[in-house]
């Protein structure tokens, strides 16, 4: 089949690679007939490249048809149409059952010290192969894949993989009070979301904050007050400004380690991605240090006694906290990997109601061939030809 593959720091190529089979009787075969490109991803270019190696096939956000089960797997059936989250999780687990997926400890990656593992995700998490091929193998098929009607267009129900759920849960964790403000720091596809999720669950006002027009104009379509970050010398304090000086009620941070603002904090990733394999992923365990510059505005941002909630993912184990602040402003702090399966039934009930509640079919802005993806990694990372969101298409 042909897939997506990892090679080096920065270079992806589609390549031939062996059919997925079927490994263990919990384990099912998908035909993907969309999988897409996440903001995530693009870490592989740089920062997680230690824990890459030639050949390791990439994408987590996709969907298809069941074309194979193993004897373990249920209900499930070949033909099932299915969205299969990004998070692979049994089901039966305490974390699984206390509504935490994404560490379950059937698939956690213990060696490494993480969670529970993810498609097309690095060594880190446990090194399987993802979804941005013609075919997946998805382990703990007889819990993962998520059943969807068998109409309606792929993208209603693409996003269910990833980055819808993270956006729920996002905003969920942000404790946001009836009526208030929610800021949302980055307006990348996960950030355009958020917006829509906290106007949906009643924010009184939504202010999204980017640095690229047509994110901003995205935004600004959908009725979010809007900030231009290029234009303003400080976000956090013009979110204070925009709220009468007390902050928004709730932050959310969908930037993550791909902030801009911290050239230092740019030099020394670049540098430890670099190096040798086994002393780049040491540098990285013991001193790898992140973008700050959203996670900083957002505890600026946010009024005392508010809420910042992380949707951007962060890879640093020596990233410099702002404590006084943050302990003096009374802060509380959420992050993590979303867990799909916890929000994923009531949004599937959303987005099997006629109107397009978050327009989740209108935020992709470049839909292309599978063979197209090394260009379309470059487009995206560059954010050049206005692109917010790449889904891909694999030939049959």
């Amino acid at each position: 089949m042909r897939a997506l593959t990892w090679q080096s720091k920065g270079q992806v190529e589609v390549q031939d690679v062996p059919d997925p089979t079927i490994q263990e009787p919990t384990d099912a075969i998908v035909r993907i007939t969309s999988t897409a490109i996440c903001g995530s991803d693009l870490h592989l270019y740089d920062v997680l490249a230690p824990y890459l190696t030639p050949g390791d096939v990439l994408g987590h956000e996709f969907m298809g048809i069941v074309e194979e089960v193993g004897s373990e797997t249920g209900s499930l059936s070949v033909g099932d149409r299915v969205v299969v989250p990004f998070n692979i999780s049994c089901g039966r687990c305490w974390m699984c059952t206390h509504g935490l997926q994404s560490q379950c400890e059937t698939t956690q990656v213990t060696e490494q010290g993480k969670g529970a593992q993810l498609f097309g995700y690095t060594s880190l998490y446990g090194a399987v192969p993802g979804g941005q091929a013609q075919y997946a193998r998805v382990p703990q098929a007889q819990y993962g894949p998520i059943r969807i009607p068998q109409e309606g267009a792929d993208e209603r129900y693409l996003y269910l993989s990833d980055i819808l759920p993270t956006a729920w849960q996002g905003v969920e964790y942000a404790d946001l009070p009836e009526g208030g403000t929610l800021a949302v720091i980055g307006l990348g596809p996960v950030g355009q979301l958020a917006t829509r999720v906290g106007r949906h669950v009643g924010a009184g006002r939504v202010i999204g904050v980017d640095l690229v027009p047509e994110r901003l104009a995205m935004a600004a379509a959908h009725g979010i007050e809007t900030v231009d970050a290029s234009t303003v010398d400080d976000v956090g304090h013009a979110l204070l400004t925009m709220t009468g000086g007390r902050g928004a009620d709730s932050v959310i941070d969908s930037v993550g380690m791909e902030a801009h603002g911290n050239p230092i904090a740019e030099a020394v990733i670049g540098v430890a991605s670099s190096l040798p394999k086994p002393v780049a992923r040491a540098a990285t365990n013991r001193f790898g240090i992140d973008r700050l510059a959203a996670l900083k505005a957002s505890i600026a941002g946010v009024r005392r006694g508010g809420t910042v909630s992380l949707l951007g993912v962060y890879g640093g184990m020596a990233d410099p906290m702002p404590m006084m602040e943050m302990f003096d402003k009374q802060i509380a702090l959420r992050m993590g990997q979303a867990n799909v399966h916890r929000w994923s039934d009531g949004l599937l009930e959303l987005l099997k109601q006629s109107e397009d509640v978050f327009d989740v079919e209108g935020l992709a802005t470049h839909h292309l061939d599978l063979e197209a993806a090394p260009d379309a990694y470059e487009m995206f990372k560059e954010k050049r030809d206005g692109c917010i969101k790449v889904v891909l298409k694999p030939a049959a």
